[in-house]
């Protein structure tokens, strides 16, 4: 089994025949045919039906073909890196709970270094899976926080996934609302205040989802909840839906939602420590260095 062979599949999955397919590839149709054969003889698979309208990925095919997706990209990774001609691309990735504060350090550091190929990720995600992709190097830094309530076991999961946590900040635990909310104009609020709106909270799809909640007083038996794992849809909730989200109270600008949203004192408080997270002893890349000064500023 070879990458190309890889790739050939790939392609005639993403083709009505084989016809086209081999088109795609530049390759004569009889001989792509014979590679594929090939290939399910050496698996001992049928990954592909033929009949007179074209052809179909079998159920094993399917889940071949995913493989495959997976295993090529991942070569064009490596080859990207290894193999290219001339300047090699600069490649950094970061991780993030949901804080737009990342997103905007992250448009600072490539404003400030601007190398000439590069090949750079953001992703905004849940906390087990920040954690877990600066532990397995997909991203060289992670943003998280935690509160009084989860502090405990998210610094274990630290020392279990050897990662070195480093403060930003501290803050006090704050309502996020739209501005046209009933309550906009209030100077502090109770999460009694707030039962009769529905509270937004990150999707954490765990079964520890109380520990890992990025949000404070995760314990409080929400009355109405509705959740989700994206900010933007969580912020058109909370306009259409007089809903609100516990946080920080960090509000930096988002280019999208200007000054649509206000952050509000609660009265109940479960203090927020927000801070990135590198693997330990490691040392960080020219434009991890420059992302974390920024980080710094924000903050």
């Amino acid at each position: 089994m070879t990458i190309l062979q890889l790739k050939y599949v790939i392609t005639i999955a993403n083709s009505s025949s084989m016809r086209e397919a081999a088109s795609k590839l530049y390759v004569s149709q009889p001989a792509l045919s014979a590679t594929i054969r090939e290939l399910e003889q050496e698996l001992n698979i049928k990954i592909f039906e033929r009949n007179n309208k074209g052809i179909n990925v079998t159920e094993q095919g399917r889940e071949f073909v995913n493989y495959a997706k997976q295993a090529v990209n991942q070569y064009e990774i490596i080859e990207d890196r290894y193999f290219s001609g001339g300047e090699r691309k600069k490649h950094f990735s970061v991780s993030m709970q949901h804080y737009v504060f990342g997103i905007h350090a992250f448009v600072n550091a490539i404003k400030k270094i601007d190398y000439p190929k590069y090949n750079y990720s953001v992703y905004e995600t849940r906390t087990e899976e920040v954690l877990s992709d600066v532990r397995k190097q997909k991203s060289e830094v992670g943003i998280i926080a935690y509160t009084k309530s989860n502090e405990a076991v998210i610094k274990k999961l630290f020392r279990e996934f050897n990662l070195e946590f480093f403060p930003l900040f501290h803050k006090e635990s704050c309502a996020y609302v739209w501005k046209e909310h009933p309550l906009a104009g209030e100077k502090e609020l109770s999460l009694e205040d707030l039962r009769e709106y529905p509270f937004l909270s990150f999707d954490q799809s765990s079964d520890s989802e109380f520990y890992l909640s990025e949000e404070p007083l995760s314990d409080y038996d929400f009355p109405k909840i509705i959740k989700s794992t994206d900010r933007a849809t969580s912020a058109e909730l909370m306009a259409a839906l007089n809903g609100y989200s516990i946080g920080t109270g960090a509000m930096t600008k988002s280019i999208s939602l200007k000054d649509e949203f206000l952050s509000i004192k609660l009265k109940e408080q479960d203090p927020v420590t927000v801070g990135y997270i590198l693997l330990k002893n490691h040392k960080l890349s020219e434009i991890g260095k420059t992302y974390v000064e920024e980080l710094k500023k924000i903050s």
